[in-house]
């Protein structure tokens, strides 16, 4: 498998699984108490304020989710988007760490998120710099745009 294709199944991997987040948007409150006891998060905080982020944060994965597979359908378009991308998400997972663990979560919750975007952005940007060393070159869209590049 090409490079190129590693990073696409990738992008579509974490972008489909994110999708799944949308449905927690619309989950009945019933069974997010019920999750996060299952959980270990004993109690659940009954407010609207809880619901409205916890439904919000969920909206937004499932958004990122829907961009990562806009990405993949089209590699060297958006090649440079994919690099900051990359760096954006390790960063997200550094301040993901520091967020949890000033929230006094437990350790495993604290790695498991914030370990697992350190994680993945370092691996996206493992495979975007592969990716990129050996793919298509970016498209500046001037082709579709009707307009001829200039020479020099």
């Amino acid at each position: 498998m090409t490079p190129d294709r590693q990073l696409q199944w990738f992008l579509r991997f974490v972008g489909g699984v994110s999708l799944l987040a949308f449905a927690a948007a619309i989950m009945p409150e019933k069974w997010m108490i019920e999750v996060a006891e299952e959980l270990g998060f004993d109690p659940f905080p009954h407010s609207p304020l809880t619901f409205y982020l916890a439904r919000n944060l969920s909206l937004l994965y499932g958004f990122v989710g829907s961009l990562l597979l806009i990405l993949a359908n089209d590699l060297p378009r958006y090649r440079e988007l994919i690099g900051w991308a990359a760096i954006g998400t390790m960063l997200f997972g550094l301040l993901q760490l520091l967020v949890d663990a000033m929230s006094g979560l437990p350790g495993w919750w604290t790695v498991g998120e914030g370990g697992s975007t350190l994680a993945g952005g370092l691996l996206l940007r493992w495979l975007e710099q592969r990716a990129r060393s050996t793919g298509t070159p970016r498209d500046t869209g001037a082709d579709r745009a009707g307009f001829e590049e200039s020479p020099g």
